[in-house]
C-alpha cells in the first residue's frame, strides 16, 4: 500500500477554499490502495501533521494540540518524505507520491511543486514551471498569444507603474478594450479581486482593489458569450472530459457565485456536440502549449456573436469540493471521484518514474 500526503491549507486568500476540497478528496481516496497522511498548513504559515477527524477541516477547526503535531515537508531527498517533531525526537516518514490541494498563492504557483522536487517526491499535478506560468495571468496570456490561441485582447499592469503613471496605463486600456473592461489581480485564484468597469470612475476603484491581492493585474475585453469549462486529465496524451457550462448567479462568475450563492452547472454545456468538441480540442491543445499535466480544468468563453471558442484562463489545481466542476466534469463521463484521485495519483508517479 503506498503512502498518500494530502497537504491542504495554506497561505492564501484561498484557504478556505483549500479546506473544503481537502475534505472531499480525503473521503474519496481509495483506502484499500492508499494510506493517507494528512498535513495542514495554518493561514499564517504553520505545518502540522494531522491526525483528527477530517470534519474539523471545513471551518478550519483542525488546529489544535489534540490533533496537530509539527511537521514539514524535507527537501532532502534522502528523506523522501516528511519530518514530524514528536516528543522532542525528530521522525521521518516516508512519502510515496504527494496530493498538494493548495490552490492559489504558495499552492498553485510552482512554490510546493518546487519544494516536492527537491524532496524527490511525486506529486500531483503540474511542474513547477508550469504551475508558475499558468498561475500568473499575464505570464499564460502571452503564451497563448504565441501559441496563436484565441483569447479575450488584454493589457498587464504593475502597481509601482500604476502608482507613478495612473493616466497612461488607464488609457492605454482604454483605447485597447473598451468598456466594459474585467480587472484581474494575476495571481489569484477562485475570482478572489476580480471586478468589473463599466467607466474610469469604476476601473479606477476595480484596480485598486485587484491591487490589493497582487502586485500586477490582467485588464480584458468583456466577452459576450457562454462560460465553459473543460477538465483535462493525463501527461504525455491528455484526455479531455465533456464541457460543462455555468449560468452565474451573480453578474459574473466571482467568488460568491462559485462558493456562496446558488450558480447553475449544466453538463454538458448547452452547445451542439460539434462546438463541445472543438472546446475540447482546444483545451487539449492549450494544456500542451503551457506544459501541462496530471490535470488541469480549462475555462473558455463561446463568444455569441461569432461563435468563437476563446481560452478565458487555465487552473492546475482546480476545486475538488462537492460543487467543483474538475470532478463533475469527469464523472459525467464515467470516471467518479475515487478512479479519478487513483488516476491522478498513478499519473504522478508514472511521470516521476520516466
Amino acid at each position: 500500500m503506498k503512502k498518500a500526503l494530502v497537504i491542504f491549507g495554506g497561505v492564501s486568500s484561498e484557504h478556505s477554499i483549500s479546506l473544503m476540497s481537502a475534505e472531499s478528496i480525503l473521503r474519496n481516496i481509495p483506502t484499500d490502495k492508499y494510506e493517507i497522511i494528512k498535513m495542514g498548513i495554518t493561514s499564517d504559515g504553520r505545518w502540522y501533521l494531522f491526525d483528527g477527524d477530517i470534519s474539523l477541516l471545513k471551518d478550519d477547526k483542525w488546529v489544535s494540540p489534540e490533533y496537530c503535531t509539527p511537521a514539514f515537508v524535507s527537501p532532502d531527498a534522502s528523506v523522501h518524505g516528511i519530518v514530524v517533531l514528536r516528543d522532542g525526537k525528530y521522525e521521518e516518514i516516508r512519502i510515496d507520491v504527494a496530493f498538494p490541494v493548495l490552490h492559489g498563492r504558495n499552492g498553485e504557483d510552482g512554490t510546493i511543486q518546487g519544494l516536492f522536487t527537491m524532496a524527490g517526491i511525486p506529486f500531483v499535478g503540474c511542474s513547477c514551471a508550469s504551475s508558475a506560468v499558468c498561475m500568473d495571468k499575464a505570464f499564460t496570456n502571452a503564451l497563448a498569444d504565441a501559441a496563436g490561441i484565441d483569447q479575450a485582447k488584454w493589457v498587464a499592469a504593475n502597481k509601482r507603474d500604476y502608482e507613478l503613471h495612473p493616466l497612461c496605463i488607464i488609457e492605454r486600456a482604454e483605447e485597447k478594450l473598451g468598456y466594459p473592461i474585467f480587472v484581474k489581480p494575476a495571481n489569484a485564484g477562485s475570482s478572489v479581486g476580480v471586478g468589473k468597469a463599466d467607466n474610469r470612475e469604476e476601473l479606477c476603484a476595480a484596480m485598486e482593489n485587484a491591487f490589493k491581492e497582487d502586485e500586477k493585474i490582467v485588464l480584458e475585453e468583456t466577452v459576450i458569450g457562454r462560460e465553459v469549462e473543460c477538465a483535462v486529465l493525463g501527461n504525455e496524451d491528455p484526455v479531455a472530459s465533456d464541457i460543462g457550462e455555468i449560468v452565474a448567479c451573480n453578474e459574473f462568475y466571482d467568488f460568491d457565485a462559485k462558493y456562496v450563492e446558488d450558480s447553475e452547472l449544466h453538463i454538458p454545456a448547452h452547445l451542439p456536440k460539434e462546438k463541445r468538441d472543438e472546446v475540447r480540442e482546444a483545451a487539449v491543445r492549450a494544456y500542451k502549449a503551457l506544459g501541462c499535466s496530471g490535470l488541469a480544468r480549462v475555462d473558455f468563453f463561446v463568444r455569441e456573436s461569432d461563435g468563437k471558442v476563446m481560452l478565458n484562463e487555465p487552473n492546475t489545481i482546480p476545486g475538488f469540493t462537492s460543487i467543483s466542476m474538475y470532478p463533475k466534469l469527469f464523472d459525467a463521463v464515467g470516471i467518479p471521484y475515487p478512479e479519478l484521485l487513483d488516476r491522478l495519483m498513478s499519473l504522478a508517479i508514472e511521470k516521476w518514474e520516466k
